[in-house]
């Protein structure tokens, strides 16, 4: 067997059950397996090992489930990918083949049954790669950050839940002012590129990663700038991104596996935390009437979330900044459509929601904010940003006079809505350090060496 050509990656995970990604090289005209293998840590023995076949159809690309594991329990697991000498072998008779398994154990751990157990997360966006014909020039620059956050994980308390990756994890259209990608082989070199990497790749073999696309994964400012032509450069960008990022999400559900995908956002709980990750670029309404940058059925499914989730802390992921509001370019975040983004908080407000937070990325720039309201001391809404990962040197980082700070996020007949930046905007490569606690949470900003930046303590009702 040999190593995966991208993977293992550990996906969405449960108390009792694990995704885990991986990808062959391609191979013509002959068949390929893909295998996990698994053990509780401290046991001699290996289960029986999971086998699928891997079609040029997925890339060579597969997701194998492991059911029926214990609860905050820490697994041993080998992953290789091989070719049977004789081709007519089906999956079934794969299974009896003696195996010669890499030498890489890798480990994770299930998530805890408890439901009110101190949780702990990664969070960043914006990992730049360059790539030059084709190749990662430099890519150490992009991965270096992945090794300071190694070094956190191994140490963290309480350990850490899951990696959120908030968007742009790679760059389609890095170079498209010299030569635009727009081939899906093109596309696919850089996935397998940023994800293969040492530092990255070592994080997410051990830690349940969860992702969600923004405009890089197709083209900058996507669909404002959407132009005659560009449908093929979305069909290849999102047939690579439901493979490499979707495909171990719970965007897909496990009974629908090898049907299309019907949508991007969804949510997962820990204990009584849950997170609601919404797609805030594939489906947006950009006409003068009736703007959106959630479609209907996801808005309706975020509202009746936040009404009706029995959650003691609800965690809404979305790509570009909530708040607050950019003097400049805003109009690509939720700034350019204040009137969904106003029915969310009056949501909040009039029903009493608490400990509400929104996750971002996208602005090059980290902060912590509170959202208050002038006539309604009871409200209160914070944001936490992390971005980015890896900057380019073609690109600004922001700062504080990025934002429009000096004023009310939104006027209402019922009051303002008045905001707050908890400290500093930071501005240069970091990642955010959140653990959630019964009585408060706390957000911790790390430079790309792992260096304390900030913390903030944002406290819980």
């Amino acid at each position: 067997m040999l190593k995966p050509a991208v993977g293992p990656i550990v996906g969405h995970t449960t108390a009792h059950q694990t995704r885990i990604f991986l990808c062959a090289e391609s191979q013509k005209n002959t068949s390929v397996f893909a295998g996990i293998r698994y053990r509780r840590v401290g046991d001699e023995h290996w289960n029986e090992s999971v086998l699928t076949q891997l079609t040029d159809a997925s890339d060579f690309c597969a997701v194998i489930v492991l059911q029926d594991l214990a609860a905050n329990t820490e697994y041993d697991y080998q992953a290789g990918c091989f070719t049977p000498t004789s081709p007519a072998h089906p999956v079934e008779t794969v299974q009896g083949l003696p195996l010669q398994w890499p030498p890489e154990i890798y480990r994770l751990r299930t998530q805890s049954n408890e439901a009110t157990a101190p949780r702990a997360y990664i969070i960043g966006s914006c990992r730049y790669l360059r790539m030059t014909a084709g190749m990662p020039s430099a890519p150490q620059w992009g991965d270096r950050i992945f090794a300071s956050i190694n070094t956190l994980a191994q140490q963290a308390e309480p350990p850490i839940s899951a990696l959120l990756m908030t968007g742009d994890q790679v760059y389609v259209d890095d170079l498209n002012f010299i030569a635009p990608d727009r081939e899906y082989q093109e596309i696919r070199a850089k996935y397998r590129a940023a994800f293969s990497q040492p530092h990255i790749g070592k994080l997410m073999s051990g830690t349940p990663t969860y992702m969600i696309l923004d405009d890089h994964e197709i083209e900058d400012n996507w669909p404002a700038n959407k132009s005659q032509g560009d449908e093929h450069l979305y069909t290849n960008a999102m047939r690579a991104y439901e493979l490499y990022q979707a495909s171990h999400s719970p965007a897909l559900e496990l009974n629908t596996r090898g049907q299309p995908l019907t949508k991007y956002w969804y949510q997962f709980a820990n204990g009584d935390i849950e997170w609601f990750v919404t797609d805030t670029r594939t489906r947006r309404t950009l006409g003068p009437n009736d703007r959106r940058i959630l479609d209907i059925e996801q808005e309706q499914a975020l509202i009746d979330w936040l009404i009706h989730s029995p959650a003691r802390v609800k965690l809404v992921v979305t790509s570009v900044m909530f708040y607050p509001d950019r003097k400049r370019l805003g109009d690509d975040a939720w700034q350019g459509f204040p009137e969904q983004r106003l029915r969310l908080l009056e949501t909040i407000r009039t029903r009493r929601i608490r400990n509400v937070v929104f996750i971002c990325g996208d602005v090059h720039g980290s902060l912590t904010s509170r959202l208050t309201h002038s006539e309604d001391p009871e409200f209160s809404v914070h944001t936490i940003v992390s971005s980015p990962l890896c900057n380019s040197k073609l690109l600004p980082y922001a700062k504080a006079s990025t934002f429009i700070l000096d004023q009310p996020l939104v006027r209402t007949a019922a009051g303002d809505y008045r905001h707050e930046l908890l400290g500093p905007v930071i501005s240069q490569d970091n990642f955010a350090h959140v653990i959630v606690e019964t009585g408060q949470i706390h957000a911790r900003y790390h430079d790309r060496d792992g260096n304390l930046l900030q913390s903030h303590g944002i406290k819980l009702g």
